[in-house]
């Protein structure tokens, strides 16, 4: 029957207050119209559901009804004794029977219909908002951490979806469970009616007062929780600091005091919550034992109510107390729910890159490269120019090398390029359009880039090379493999190319990870490469041949490299170096290292002497 008993009131008011307040205050917003209309806004996720929604709130509406019934035929039951015809108590019984079975196929349909709609909706609200977030541009998650990301898609997301299925269903239970109830409860007897209502203000303002000292004891101790978990988090995530400096009993000591502060607060609240939960049971125990005698009072003063009438009463008021209990807690969840709709509409607001846009159709066929004047500063630090009338030009086939000190600019330049961020001033030219006149799609399609630390996912080796060309057949996979150098080490393993490379590949060594990582570019065959100090944290044996495999990548593709350790750049075309984010120097290796005192000299000779 669904019927919150006496003790299950006392929960719900005596729980009230201290579960309300582990919602952080971050996630709590103030219930106004403006957040109510933020939070129907989500609801068109809801809509492809429309149906079973519907269904399953009419099966709600109908145990609701079969909960009202049930008093009145208990009433109506206890008052049968004093028939003299047993049909009329066996009819009330059967009829109560009737009443249980209908609401048991009510609750089933209404259970099994918003399973399927909060199925359906959470899916389809996780897949939008998944889809949404990865084609937002890299100015968006360069402000953001990933596990804020994270927690919006799973938890916020849950929060809301709640609220669309079974926060919404059971308020409007609730509401239909208090105004029908009242109503019953003034046909029954109106002056006792008045006289439990009067108990309610009293009961309430009370509770306010021991809540306010449960919500200050309850936020303190959440938030000191939270600060534990931080240092938890943190530890973890750095253990190979951790080991490293043999900083454990550090840490557990840091880990035991905050922790031990829990404690304190805790026990404040308890006390508080101990003092909520003891007045809340004398005051209901007490408003019950009242209404109790005052209908009894009444009976024997012959004002017309029966025994079974009594009956009906009392029942009514235990369902009226759950679900006056019931709806503070919704309350509650629609607080949450309302912090959710805010932090999901403001990621849902930001613009999409359009990787498809309403560009031509043109192709980026020979890769020849020009940027002219162009000058950048992120939008993070817009005071802090990264970059200052930058001008050069990389023909077809060429391979330029960028050089500088550490923070010059030169991986800014490579983030222009892909069109990670718009240069504030200035164009960049590929094939001598335009690079905003072709697709992003088109764009980064035609550009392949083998950075220092290479990515991989928690898939197959084969997967990870894939990755390039999804679409590829497994004798491209394997011809790519074998001109990156990386046959000879995943025929090695057992399952070959099927072989799990772990999470971020950390089975795989760095030199391994690198020509997977080389092997996916010759896959994705680009016009133009782009090679982030693709060697730098390699061995001698790792870095030989990962540079033989670089050498046929670049074969017949515009190349352009970022490099710290300059032996590996004398070949190239060209040197461009970089200084404080503008061009200080441009030549062949030979040129520059006769400048006199010029940039690219003295770095070389620096390299040089510390290798001596």
């Amino acid at each position: 029957m669904n019927l919150l008993p006496l003790s299950q009131t006392i929960k719900y008011m005596a729980h009230y207050h201290s579960y309300s307040n582990r919602v952080p205050e971050s996630e709590k917003k103030r219930i106004t119209r403006e957040n109510l209309k933020k939070l129907l806004k989500l609801f068109r996720f809801v809509k492809p559901q429309l149906k079973p929604f519907i269904f399953g709130l009419i099966f709600l509406f109908l145990s609701s009804l079969a909960n009202l019934l049930f008093p009145a035929l208990m009433g109506d039951l206890i008052d049968s004794a004093k028939s003299q015809s047993i049909y009329d108590i066996n009819r009330i019984a059967l009829l109560l029977l009737a009443v249980f079975f209908a609401n048991a196929v009510f609750s089933y349909f209404r259970i099994f219909l918003f399973a399927v709609v909060t199925q359906k909706t959470l899916a389809l609200l996780r897949q939008s908002t998944y889809n949404h977030i990865i084609q937002l541009p890299m100015n968006f998650f360069s402000g953001r951490r990933v596990g804020e990301l994270n927690s919006r898609i799973s938890s916020d997301i849950s929060l809301l979806q709640e609220t669309f299925t079974t926060t919404l269903a059971q308020f409007i239970r609730q509401v239909i469970i208090i105004t029908g109830g009242i109503v019953l409860l003034t046909v029954i007897s109106p002056r006792l009616t008045v006289f439990m209502l009067g108990l309610v203000p009293v009961v309430f303002l009370l509770s306010r007062y021991f809540g306010k000292y449960v919500r200050k004891y309850s936020r303190e101790s959440q938030d000191k929780i939270a600060e534990s978990n931080t240092i938890v988090e943190e530890t973890l995530s750095g253990i190979v600091n951790v080991k490293a400096f043999a900083n454990e009993i550090y840490e557990m000591t840091r880990y035991k005091k905050r922790t031990d502060e829990v404690i304190g607060i805790a026990l404040k609240g308890a006390r508080w919550r101990g003092a909520f939960a003891s007045f809340i049971i004398f005051a209901l125990f007490g408003s019950i034992v009242g209404v109790i005698w005052y209908g009894v009072y009444l009976v024997n003063q012959g004002d017309g109510m029966s025994s079974g009438d009594l009956i009906k009463f009392i029942l009514y008021s235990v369902f009226v107390g759950s679900s006056i209990g019931g709806i503070a807690d919704l309350y509650t969840q629609l607080q949450k729910s309302l912090g959710a709709t805010e932090n999901l509409l403001e990621i849902l607001d930001e613009k999409e890159e359009k990787l498809n846009g309403n560009k031509d159709k043109t192709t980026i066929k020979e890769g020849s490269i020009i940027f002219s004047d162009i000058s950048f500063a992120y939008p993070s630090r817009d005071e802090l120019h990264v970059l200052q009338n930058i001008n050069f030009k990389i023909n077809k086939g060429e391979q330029v090398a960028l050089v500088g000190p550490s923070g010059a600019g030169k991986s800014t330049i490579t983030n222009l390029l892909l069109r990670f961020y718009e240069p504030d001033k200035g164009i960049i030219r590929i094939d001598g359009k335009n690079a905003n006149s072709y697709s992003l799609h088109e764009l980064r399609n035609s550009i392949s880039i083998v950075p220092q630390e290479v990515l991989l996912f928690g898939g197959t080796i084969k997967e990870n090379i894939a990755y390039g060309k999804p679409e590829a057949r497994d004798d491209e996979i394997y011809e790519a493999a074998k001109k990156a150098n990386a046959i000879q080490f995943i025929e090695e393993f057992p399952d070959k190319y099927e072989t799990l490379v772990g999470d971020r590949g950390v089975q795989l060594s760095g030199g391994q990870r690198q020509r997977i990582a080389i092997a996916r570019a010759i896959l994705k065959d680009p016009r133009i490469l782009i090679l982030d100090e693709a060697t730098s944290s390699l061995d001698s044996e790792s870095e030989k041949l990962v540079q033989e495999a670089l050498v046929k990548l670049m074969e017949g593709r515009t190349s352009l490299v970022i490099a710290h350790r300059l032996s590996t750049i004398r070949n190239t075309d060209r040197i461009i170096v970089i200084d404080k984010g503008e061009i200080k120097e441009t030549g062949t290796h030979n040129e520059l290292m006769n400048i006199r005192k010029g940039i690219y000299k003295n770095l070389t000779n620096l390299q040089l002497t510390s290798i001596l």
